[in-house]
């Protein structure tokens, strides 16, 4: 199974970085020669120092926003706009989730029900890389590596992003699983109660029994755009869709709003997930 947009063998091979390292070396040349700290900079475009420095590094695929603020900073001299055309995506991203993934990282709102298993920007290492294990065809060392990488660039978005909402449904039978063993599960039920804090993040448990359930057509995927537009994403074995369809999104958007009435409220989901702490 191929669960948030991270691939496998063969055609998925993740992708070179050099382009993002060569883009970020210029942004960060054009900087220092106009006179600008990183901070001074990322408040200029409108971006936090920790994805200005990202970018730079090469550990992040700029969007388009980002080009065009930069370019307007650094001189409007073209060379962003024309480099950011022949950028690499981040690594270990399969090809259909990669717009996704570049939406993901500009959302506004983003809202994710998952039935198979813990959604990708809140799981740990220790139960990604037994999700990694488990992959069929088997996956090479530089792949997992890959991969986790990927995943772990994504998570950053919860903290570097707090003006984001986030909003996650959860199945309660995704923790009972025990995915990785008892010491896996206790350490992620620990992350998801950290990740509960955060005044950006909601998390929802969708309890075992459950008489009416609006999410039986499986996983909904939803954000929103600055620009106030909303996408859908759908994810299956080996293939991934981004939906655009007006009609569609509204259709899920209705669904995901009754499952979060169908859910457990969040201060019960809470003490559901200490609950099930306590019993590991």
């Amino acid at each position: 199974m191929v669960v948030d947009g991270l691939v496998g063998t063969g055609g998925g091979e993740p992708e070179s970085s050099d382009s993002l390292r060569t883009f970020g070396a210029v942004v960060q040349a054009l900087r220092e020669h106009a006179g600008l700290s990183r901070e001074d900079f990322a408040e200029q475009v409108r971006y936090s120092k920790h994805t200005v420095a990202s970018v730079e590094l090469g550990r992040r695929m700029p969007d388009q926003a980002f080009v065009g603020r930069a370019e307007e900073v650094l001189g409007n001299t073209g060379v962003l706009r024309r480099a950011a055309q022949h950028l690499a995506r981040q690594p270990g991203l399969a090809a259909w989730f990669r717009q996704w993934a570049r939406l993901e990282g500009v959302a506004i709102t983003l809202y994710t029900y998952e039935c198979r298993l813990i959604p990708g920007l809140l799981q740990t290492e220790a139960y990604a890389r037994q999700l990694f294990d488990d992959e069929l065809p088997p996956l090479k060392d530089e792949q997992i590596e890959a991969q986790w990488e990927a995943r772990a660039e994504r998570q950053r978005l919860l903290r570097e992003r707090p003006n984001t909402a986030f909003s996650f449904i959860i199945e309660e039978q995704l923790l009972l699983r025990r995915t990785g063993g008892t010491e896996v599960t206790r350490e992620l039920v620990d992350h998801l109660l950290r990740v509960s804090e955060l005044r950006n993040v909601e998390i929802q448990i969708m309890p075992l029994v459950r008489e009416s359930h609006a999410g039986l057509h499986g996983p909904v995927r939803l954000l929103e755009t600055p620009e106030n537009k909303w996408f859908a994403y759908n994810e299956g074995q080996l293939s991934g869709q981004l939906i655009a369809d007006r009609k569609v999104v509204s259709v899920l958007q209705g669904r995901y709003a009754r499952m979060r009435s169908q859910a457990l409220t969040i201060p019960d989901s809470v003490s559901l997930l200490q609950r099930m702490r306590g019993n590991l």
